[in-house]
């Protein structure tokens, strides 16, 4: 599993260029797995705390390790899990029938943000108390 961060990392490595982990933080070289190697990239993370124009987008976050995918809505705390592997159109939410999972999973999103300090998003205020 790659992701788009992950080909900065992996360009510099094949003109053997030093990496600069400052410009690339997260992304990953997966040179290995192009050299038939395994390539175990680990978790990848989303932190979007904004709203958006199109759409039905909410602030969230969503991390996915291995086949599953945890998405994690900021407005009311609810979380889904999807099981990419079986259900890659996320039809089916896991969360209640694998708990100890989505649990896991929403650590490590959890426990990342904190990490990076991660931006929340804030409650925008309202007249009333803006003008108290």
């Amino acid at each position: 599993m790659v992701t788009g961060t992950d080909f900065y990392p992996t360009l510099l490595e094949m003109i053997e260029l030093p990496t600069l982990p400052k410009q690339h933080v997260d992304g990953m070289s997966f040179l290995p797995a192009l050299q038939g190697e395994d390539h175990d990239r680990g978790a990848i993370y989303w932190h979007f705390p904004h709203y958006s124009n199109h759409g039905y987008q909410s602030p969230g976050g969503a991390i996915r390790l291995g086949n599953y995918k945890l998405l994690e809505y900021y407005e009311n705390g609810s979380v889904q899990l999807f099981d990419l592997e079986n259900d890659l159109g996320e039809q089916t939410d896991l969360s209640k029938l694998k708990p100890a999972i989505a649990a896991k999973l929403l650590k490590m999103l959890r426990d990342w943000r904190r990490q990076l300090d991660a931006k929340m998003p804030q409650p925008k205020a309202t007249a009333s108390a803006r003008n108290k």
